[in-house]
Formats: C-alpha cells, sequence, structure tokens
C-alpha cells in the first residue's frame, strides 16, 4: 500500500533517490542549469519534504518549498522500478494538499525541457508553463510551471 508522508531526507531511502535524481540531472543539463536542493536545504525550516513508499520500500521523493507568496515544488523523484504506479501524482496531490493548509495560492515549479514525462505529470495535474521566477537564472534548458490553487476551506464547501 503507497503512503505518502513527512520524511528527513538524510534517511537511507528517501537519500538513495536524491542522490539518484542528482545523477540524472547531472548526466542530462549542464551544470549551470542544476537547481536541485541539496539534503541540508531539504532540512531547512522552509521546506516540507515527503517520501512515497510501500512497507519499508522508499519508492518517490517531493517537497515544498515555502517562498514568499507561492509554493515550489522540489526534488520530485520516483525510483525507475515504481515509476507508472501512480507515486508522483499521489507526492504531487499531498504537495498541494499541504500548500493549501499553508494557505498558499500558487505553486510552481521549475524542471528540465528534456524530462518529457515530468511535463506531462504537471500539466495533467493543471500546472501550466509560466514565465521565469525566483532567482533562476536564464537558461535553455529550464521549463517553468505554475498553478493556482483554490483555498481549503473553498474545496471542504464543495465536499
Amino acid at each position: 500500500m503507497l503512503i505518502i508522508e513527512p520524511a528527513d531526507p538524510a534517511a537511507l531511502g528517501p537519500r538513495t533517490l536524491l542522490e539518484a535524481s542528482h545523477r540524472l540531472m547531472i548526466d542530462t543539463f549542464p551544470a549551470d542549469d542544476i537547481y536541485a536542493l541539496d539534503i541540508a536545504d531539504l532540512q531547512g525550516a522552509d521546506i516540507r519534504f515527503f517520501a512515497a513508499r510501500d512497507g519499508a520500500e522508499v519508492l518517490g521523493t517531493g517537497a515544498l518549498a515555502l517562498r514568499d507568496g507561492y509554493g515550489e515544488i522540489k526534488s520530485m523523484f520516483t525510483s525507475p522500478a515504481a515509476r507508472g504506479r501512480g507515486v508522483a501524482a499521489a507526492l504531487l496531490r499531498q504537495i498541494e494538499d499541504t500548500a493549501r493548509a499553508e494557505a498558499l495560492p500558487l505553486l510552481r515549479l521549475e524542471t528540465g525541457e528534456a524530462l518529457d514525462a515530468a511535463i506531462r505529470l504537471y500539466e495533467r495535474h493543471g500546472f501550466r508553463r509560466c514565465a521565469r521566477f525566483g532567482d533562476y537564472a536564464p537558461n535553455e534548458t529550464s521549463v517553468f510551471m505554475e498553478k493556482s490553487l483554490e483555498p481549503l476551506e473553498t474545496l471542504e464547501t464543495r465536499t
């Protein structure tokens, strides 16, 4: 059974996936175009880090970075063996729920143009391309996306 829960990015399971994600970024993009957070950053007070697991096996990671007026999705990665099982979608739902609970009106993200599956995932979940934001430097490999979030109380009155 898939469980999404807060986690320590330095724990063995999450750390192993984060290292795999960083290797993929290094193999795919120029060094100046990689914006992955390191483990110490992911342990910051402004980060909500989650792991997806089935039993003891960690299948995916994702984080919400609390920014001024919006949340940013960071460190989304699913183990290659677990792809196609809804892990990323479940992590994304948790991140959206957490952003709503933090009263954030908007979610943003940066991903790479070469990561077609990630772009499709975000589009399926209502994200649309947007202009560069935050401290990202102009480059040829980044795709920026955002999604407006309805307040939690609005969603609760519909159910």
